[in-house]
Formats: structure tokens, sequence, C-alpha cells
């Protein structure tokens, strides 16, 4: 879903045929990053954790030479953007499943509109803490439910304890960094508790994939979704 959202915007901000220069801050594994690569653009991958930028590097070998010499991967910190990047050198800062290890994301998120060209798009993806409740209600534990009323702490599926994010706050956090909110989407409406590891049908997966497009599109759904996937537009 969020690769769909993303292109969305991609396609309606920038001419088509264009490379885009993109970076994917915390880019885990390099998903993303290798998907954009193939597409044509030049992305630079950013990522503080060892594992995750070795696994990165596993897949970029296994990638064909023209792809791999469009990507370039950097073992960093999101928050010292500026000590590896000038101000305004990329079309699109991708951040997606970060801020959530950051106790204070306000002077990051400063950071990466910094990182962008006028007219570049910032794609955050957080999660909802608008919607903690409605991962333990719905399995049944409601004891758990009532408690994430009165926090934005919650449990993440690496059992690590972790923070959630609210749209008001983050909405009035991209208007003082000059990169307000474009658009925004909601991410795993109805499949929050679905494992990883269910597989289904072809048929069967794109009902799935064809409700979530429509429900993270759709007020009041979107609002209750487990993520949040937020587009700001650099000024």
């Amino acid at each position: 879903m969020v690769a769909r959202q993303l292109d969305e915007q991609i396609a309606g901000r920038f001419p088509v045929g264009r490379r885009l220069r993109v970076l994917d801050v915390g880019m885990g594994q390099g998903t993303q990053a290798l998907r954009l690569a193939r597409a044509g653009h030049s992305v630079t991958g950013l990522e503080s954790d060892a594992e995750m930028l070795a696994s990165a590097r596993a897949a970029l070998a296994s990638e064909p030479e023209g792809i791999r010499e469009r990507v370039r991967l950097i073992e960093g910190d999101g928050r010292d953007t500026g000590v590896h990047f000038l101000p305004g050198s990329f079309d699109v800062v991708l951040c997606h499943g970060v801020l959530m290890y950051v106790e204070e994301p306000d002077p990051m998120l400063a950071g990466l509109a910094r990182m962008l060209a006028p007219g570049g798009l910032l794609s955050l993806l957080v999660r909802n803490a608008d919607a903690l409740a409605m991962r333990p209600g719905l399995a049944g534990d409601f004891g758990a439910a009532l408690a994430a009323f009165d926090t934005a702490a919650y449990t993440n599926r690496l059992g690590l304890t972790v923070r959630a994010d609210r749209l008001d706050a983050l909405r009035a956090t991209l208007a003082g960094i000059a990169a307000p909110l474009h658009a925004w989407y909601g991410v795993r409406v109805f499949t929050d508790n679905v494992g990883n590891d269910v597989a289904l049908p072809a048929e069967e997966l794109e009902r799935v994939l064809a409700l979530e497009n429509r429900a993270g599109r759709t007020d009041p759904y979107r609002g209750v979704a487990a993520l949040l996937h937020l587009c700001g537009v650099r000024g």
C-alpha cells in the first residue's frame, strides 16, 4: 500500500520520466530504495543498523549493474543528515517506520525537510497514536485496549516499547518546517492483526489490497488505521 501511495504522489508532482534524487532514511533492508532504483531514480540509503545495512548491500549486489550504479548506501543516523548531505540535495525523502524509535522527532524532521529541494516530497510512515486501542481491542485484550487511550507508547512486533505519533501534531510540525502536509493515507486499516506470514490466494489478496486502498483514503476509516502515511511538500 505504501508503495502504491508513494508512486501516486510522485506521479502527481514530478514529470513522467524524470530521474529523481531520493533519500531513504532508515531504509532497513532496502525494499523501497531498490524498488525506486529499478524505476530509474537515483537513490541514497541511510541506515544506522549494521545488520540491516549488510542485508541491503547483499540485496543490492544481486541487482543488475545498471541498478547498482544508481544506489548509494551510507551507514548513518537520520538525525545527522546535515553531516552527510547539503541542503536541497533531494527531490524525495523517505522516512518510513523510523520516527517511532526517535524520542524527540521534531529536530530530525526539520533536518529531513532541509534536505529537500523546493517542491520536494517528504514521505513519512508512522504508527497512529490515535488508534493504539484498535489492535488489542479487536484481539480481545480489553485491558490493554483501555490502557492504550492514555499513552502514546506501544509494544511493536519485535517486542520493543516505542512511541506513536498523532496526525494533528505532525501536521503542525510539517507546517512549521516549511513542508506542509499535502496528502495522508491510512495503512493497515483492516489487516493489522493479520500475521506477516499469512498467505492468501491471488484473487483474495487483490480483494484485500482493494479494500485497504479504499479504506486508506476514506474517512473515517483512515483515521483508525494502524499506520499513517503522510506526504509533505517543501515550499
